[in-house]
């Protein structure tokens, strides 16, 4: 059956659609040098990729100016190129197809931050932004990586009660100051994280702004530790 639905619908390049020799590779030879996935040295806040090969306890220069509240970071790749199509796609391009793959990236990613009571939850959304964008893309990815840790999913965690306009091309302080207040602990779940550790899944880590409200609302409520995973982080070099 497998063989004949394969003749039927050769895979396909998540990013361009072009054929590929098997569905496993998931990206074309076009596709695939422009994905820079982040390997070896990185940042242990954020998962900023850094040079070198070691993979000790190091930090990025963000990180050093801006403390995180978080304990520990990992991401998947680097948000440009490929990886910025993908991530564009799945937000806005109404390709909800394309989270179970790009899940995996992040679950593989975010391994070593995770222990068998982790509770695993999404940065939300509001919900003027979810009736237009019709899914929250950081709670199908929070899906897929709970499902393949076999941990535990809260997608209504945390709630955004204030609606919010887009960080893009906002300064440091402006993220920070726009997201201020906006995020609060769903009454009916607070309950569950008393002293227990939390997985904060998002799609992009750009200022950390969003990533560090939902970490103090969090800790707020008597969770942690805290840790965070992205899909991909924005460095300055892309």
């Amino acid at each position: 059956m497998k063989a004949a639905l394969r003749l039927l619908y050769p895979p396909q390049c998540l990013s361009c659609g072009d054929p590929v020799a098997t569905g496993q590779a998931q990206l074309c030879t076009k596709c695939w040098p422009d994905a820079k996935f982040i390997q070896g040295c990185a940042c242990n806040s954020c998962g900023a990729p850094l040079p070198g090969q070691t993979d000790t306890d190091v930090i990025c220069d963000d990180c050093l100016a801006i403390p995180r509240p978080w304990q520990a970071g990992r991401a998947a790749m680097v948000y440009g190129g490929t990886g910025r199509q993908l991530i564009l796609a799945l937000k806005h391009g109404d390709r909800p197809d394309l989270a179970p793959h790009l899940g995996r990236w992040l679950a593989e990613a975010a391994a070593p931050l995770t222990t068998g009571d982790t509770i695993v939850a999404p940065v939300p959304l509001h919900l003027r932004r979810l009736l237009k964008r019709k899914y929250n893309q950081a709670a199908l990815l929070a899906d897929h990586v709970a499902r393949r840790h076999r941990l535990l999913h809260i997608p209504d965690l945390l709630l955004r009660g204030r609606h919010t306009p887009a960080q893009d091309h906002r300064g440091v302080l402006d993220r920070f100051a726009n997201i201020a207040g906006a995020l609060q602990i769903n009454p009916r779940c607070a309950g569950r994280i008393a002293g227990r550790p939390v997985l904060l899944i998002d799609d992009v880590m750009t200022s950390g702004a969003t990533l560090a409200a939902a970490t103090q609302v969090l800790q707020d409520a008597g969770a942690g530790p805290i840790s965070v995973a992205v899909l991909a982080r924005a460095v300055k070099d892309d």
